[in-house]
């Protein structure tokens, strides 16, 4: 299960702004009498996948900030918070203790949050929440307007259009990351083909899935579809035939551009004949050999 309480900055910030959600002036306000009820009441809102309700429990100058965000953001925001893949089913329970125990049940498995004590200090409020085979960490919620909303996470306060850029510069890196794994896995893909067959496939249609027992130089089924089809993960890839370096035989290269420049990604990058990869912010153009090349991973 992905852990909602590890509180290095990348987790801490996702989380964080998986308590934003557009709010509507038209929806009803929250009206729990205890910090502890509004904790449960939005993580029952996120489990259910309902932005409006979960807005409920926005303090006003976030909610605010988040109706700007696209509708795909909310979502994920509310994945992030859940645990869930999509929407789920929440079901509201109390330990021995007395103490609010709420289960997010939904198509990827079941997310077990336990509440602790809540220590309240006036206008401020601090809630204890453990997942079930993760870290523990405290919500903190403040009085306004007479109901309680969600301030913090851990000792994270939520800044919202500060957090909304960090997360999306969080999304960009790891999706330019993972460019950079399927690049290699189709450059191993392809040196397995040419062993296989003694020559390089003409193109990466020949590496997607074949049927059973039908393995061929026509699909070889070393890649799946997506990779086959170039797309995959925001980027598009492409396959050249390249001269060697040396001798009369023949190299490949490989390149992954973002789909959507500043969005899926920002750089390009290349794999060269010498399997090194190269990266450059080209504003959605094929890099070359002659950008700067990427650091080998330790």
């Amino acid at each position: 299960m992905r852990s909602l309480f590890i509180l290095s900055a990348a987790a801490a910030t996702a989380i964080a702004m998986a308590l934003a959600v557009p709010a509507s002036a038209a929806a009803p306000q929250a009206r729990d009498s205890d910090p502890a009820s509004t904790l449960a009441a939005a993580l029952t809102a996120a489990c259910r996948g309902n932005a409006t309700q979960f807005s409920n429990y926005l303090t006003a100058d976030n909610a605010a900030a988040f109706r700007a965000l696209p509708e795909a953001q909310r979502a994920a925001f509310l994945k992030r918070f859940s645990l869930a893949d999509g929407s789920g089913r929440p079901l509201l329970s109390s330990d021995l203790q007395n103490h609010t125990v709420l289960r997010c049940m939904s198509q990827g498995g079941t997310a077990e949050f336990r509440f602790g004590d809540a220590r309240t200090r006036e206008n401020l409020a601090f809630i204890p929440v453990t997942v079930v085979d993760a870290q523990q960490t405290e919500f903190g919620l403040v009085r306004e307007g007479g109901e309680w909303r969600l301030l913090s996470l851990g000792l994270v306060l939520l800044d919202v259009p500060q957090l909304s850029k960090q997360w999306a510069e969080g999304e960009v890196a790891a999706r330019e990351e993972s460019a950079i794994a399927n690049l290699r896995t189709l450059s191993e893909a392809v040196e397995t083909y040419r062993r296989a067959y003694g020559k390089l496939p003409e193109s990466l249609a020949q590496l997607g899935p074949a049927p059973k027992d039908q393995i061929s130089p026509e699909l070889a089924s070393l890649v799946n579809e997506h990779l086959a089809a170039g797309s995959e993960g925001g980027y598009r890839f492409r396959y050249r035939i390249v001269p060697a370096a040396e001798g009369d035989s023949v190299a490949f290269e490989l390149a992954a551009m973002p789909d959507d420049y500043g969005k899926t990604g920002r750089r390009s990058f290349l794999l060269d004949a010498a399997g090194k990869v190269h990266a450059a912010d080209n504003h959605g153009a094929m890099a070359t050999s002659e950008d700067p090349l990427v650091p080998s991973a330790p």
